[in-house]
């Protein structure tokens, strides 16, 4: 008789929350309703969420990366964790996970290297004086659709896991 199959775990949803503009936490929070999916917000001070039995907040102590360091301590492999943050995505996807950024771009193994380079990059060239203009575009209408089209296909990719 063959071994029992063992049955994958369910996809999770980490969102990296304290960054997260408010309307892609709303497509989250849509997405999770429609799909079934766990969704859980992290940040350092405390969340609105919809009643739901499937979306949850976890409010950390206020600190440099203590968010990031509680995401990477939960994740599992399959799971997707929204966030900007260069270095936790580079982190996550080490543990098998995957990683999206709000504005929809997909971190992935073969992406990644490149992003910490030009991060360290522009880090340096900031201490070191060079002036390097003000940071991200405000988030629009394309970058909610960008966000809402890569979210759904990365979901319709790995679905619930069951």
């Amino acid at each position: 008789m063959p071994p029992a199959r063992k049955r994958p775990r369910a996809m999770k949803i980490w969102v990296d929350a304290d960054a997260c503009p408010v309307v892609a936490r709303e497509i989250l929070f849509r997405a999770a309703e429609r799909t079934g999916i766990r969704l859980t917000l992290v940040a350092n001070q405390p969340m609105n969420t919809p009643n739901s039995d499937i979306i949850r907040s976890i409010q950390v102590p206020r600190g440099f990366d203590v968010a990031d360091d509680e995401i990477v301590r939960r994740v599992d492999e399959g799971d997707l964790v929204i966030t900007s943050d260069i270095p936790l995505a580079a982190e996550v996807i080490e543990k098998g996970a995957h990683a999206l950024s709000p504005r929809g771009e997909l971190h992935t193994r073969e992406n990644i290297g490149a992003k910490l380079n030009m991060r360290d990059f522009m880090d340096t060239m900031r201490s070191s004086g060079v002036e390097m203009g003000g940071g991200p575009a405000a988030y629009g209408q394309r970058d909610k659709q960008e966000f809402a089209n890569a979210l759904d296909r990365l979901l319709a990719r790995h679905g619930k896991g069951d």
